[in-house]
């Protein structure tokens, strides 16, 4: 089984059913020994009724009791060394599902690193959370059909064999049967397919909309949004019980022909070998050997619709997969050098030109669209945005993110140590304990460290649950001031922070960047007035440039919209 530190190998991402042929191509032994037990395993439970006919017509009827007594010892033997087979078989194929699923896992991930900032802009968080907690499972159940799916089919012509060498009427119904199961069967088999992959894609919408619920609760609950939040989960809840409905009424019938089906094909064989014993063409043995084999087929019958079912939900979840494996992550195939010195950034959609050494502020009524002009001047959105006259787009990518760092107030924070989380890549060990003191005082994030039963060495759970809103954007922050980089934008860094906090932030954000390159993205008066240039954006498009107190007396738009949110601070002042 695959460790965590194997290579799990290069994922086959042609379509749903050839992933699932890579995982069984992966471990082949393994499959090959599940595949062997499986059949020997269903062949030899098939060779207990030819044990009891040879029971019947030697040692009962004529009396023989060494007879009877052989071939008795002959059941207890293939009965005791068919349990161990079984439990052989169980124990490969746990394996082989073991394997599939954290192989999955793995090439899951990975690829997600690969796709570093790039993953949530082109799949959403629900779609990779139903991959994780569901999809990975079902593929690894689809591999089922690798050890009781061979051993269904070998089973299945060893019963035929057996039966013809009985009545050729007898293995003809046998052949002729399973064909018939598989034509009622298909269809279903191919509509649970659709309403299967119909139901993950609602799920991972309603997945997604659980994600945005827990991290914006309490802004809803501001901004009086709860309500219609909670009408657009509740709606979305409802498609996906009705179609949940829709998969599991498939899902029922399939189980219920899995079971009815093979009855029936039962009572058919029996009565037509009871037929023929009355009439003398078989023997009593032999009509007892014939109720055995077929009483041995509804297994291997079960499995063919078990399997086919495993497989029809493992294709879909496949293809999900398969779907995420497919995103590229971002081209590095840049060959022009970065500008030796500090230079201008330039976004020509937008007009925004950042000079380099100055601290710079984008404002506009829509927070999204300083945030997408952030995005171009990080290169993490296809622009023709340049740095020093040179297209970003045109230098490596590694040269691009080792000067410009964009710092955004929803970054995400993995488990572990403040230590650790405010350090980045870097090793604890590497870490100055100057630089981090300088910049947690330049975040304003002294009291959250203090407030800790350990310091920097207490541990922070996965994403800050237990920081509040504000402290985890100031925690972000230390990150970036400690990274240091030449250029460094930020997003709405102070957005959870009271008036006072957000003042001191703002001047010590200036100190301790002078002389750097540094863009805020904020609308608050308390950081404008701080900044050496502001940049006031309408429709994504620059309208006015120059100092806050300049923009304030000329431009009425942007007073509007600065005056809308030192009220809404003032009130924030009052209330506590």
């Amino acid at each position: 089984m695959i460790d965590a530190y194997e290579d799990p190998g290069t994922p086959d991402c042609r379509g749903g059913w050839r992933y699932l042929w890579w995982l069984v191509r992966c471990q082949p032994w393994r499959s090959v020994a599940g595949a062997l037990l499986g059949s020997v395993w269903m062949v030899l439970l098939s060779a207990t009724p030819y044990l009891m006919a040879r029971a019947i017509d030697e040692g009962l009827q004529p009396g023989d009791l060494g007879a009877l007594a052989r071939w008795t010892a002959a059941l207890v033997v293939v009965g005791a060394f068919n349990a161990w087979l079984s439990i052989m078989r169980h124990r490969v194929m746990t394996r082989v599902r073991m394997d599939a699923n954290f192989r999955t896992v793995k090439v899951v991930v990975g690829h997600a690193v690969r796709l570093g900032a790039a993953l949530p802009r082109r799949a959403g968080a629900g779609e990779v959370v139903t991959i994780g907690v569901g999809d990975v499972q079902t593929i690894a159940g689809a591999l089922t059909v690798v050890g009781p799916g061979v051993g269904a089919v070998v089973a299945y012509g060893a019963v035929a064999g057996l039966l013809l060498s009985v009545s050729v009427r007898l293995a003809a119904v046998v052949l002729l049967g399973v064909p018939v199961i598989a034509l009622i069967v298909g269809p279903l088999m191919g509509r649970l397919q659709g309403t299967e992959a119909e139901y993950r894609e609602r799920q991972g919408v309603l997945t997604a909309r659980i994600g945005d619920l827990a991290g914006g609760l309490r802004v809803l609950n501001g901004l009086g949004g709860k309500g219609l939040f909670a009408d657009a989960f509740r709606r979305d809840s409802d498609r996906l019980r009705e179609q949940g409905y829709r998969v599991g009424s498939v899902t029922s019938w399939m189980q219920a022909l899995g079971v009815g089906l093979p009855t029936l094909f039962l009572a058919v064989v029996t009565w037509l070998a009871a037929r023929l014993a009355a009439q003398g063409t078989i023997t009593v043995g032999e009509l007892v050997a014939v109720y055995g084999y077929v009483a041995v087929m509804v297994r291997p019958v079960a499995f063919f619709i078990e399997c086919g079912y495993q497989l029809s939900r493992g294709v879909v979840a496949a293809r999900r997969v398969v779907r995420l494996l497919r995103l590229e992550p971002e081209p590095d195939d840049g060959t022009r050098e970065a500008p030796a010195e500090p230079s201008v950034l330039h976004d020509p959609e937008s007009g925004v030109r950042v000079l380099p050494g100055r601290l710079t502020a984008l404002a506009g009524a829509r927070p999204a669209d300083a945030a997408a002009v952030v995005d171009r001047l990080g290169r993490y959105a296809p622009s023709e945005a340049t740095w020093g006259g040179v297209r970003l787009d045109e230098i490596p990518l590694a040269r691009v993110r080792a000067r410009i760092l964009v710092a955004d107030n929803e970054a995400d924070l993995f488990a572990g140590t403040l230590r650790e989380l405010v350090g980045g890549r870097r090793k604890p060990e590497d870490l100055d304990e100057a630089a981090i003191a300088r910049a947690v005082h330049a975040a304003v994030a002294d009291d959250i460290v203090q407030g800790l039963p350990d310091g920097l060495d207490s541990a922070i759970d996965a994403q800050g649950r237990n920081l509040s809103g504000g402290q985890r954007q100031r925690v972000r922050l230390v990150r970036a001031l400690l990274a240091d980089p030449e250029v460094l934008l930020t997003v709405e860094p102070t957005s959870a922070l009271d008036a006072h906090t957000e003042a001191a932030l703002a001047d010590r954000l200036r100190a301790a960047r002078e002389g750097r390159t540094t863009v805020v993205t904020s609308t608050s008066p308390l950081v404008l007035d701080r900044v050496d240039t502001v940049y006031y954006l309408v429709d994504g498009k620059v309208a006015a440039t120059g100092s806050h107190a300049r923009l304030l007396a000329q431009e009425p738009g942007y007073r509007a919209l600065v005056a809308r949110d030192a009220d809404a601070a003032a009130a924030e002042e009052v209330m506590g």
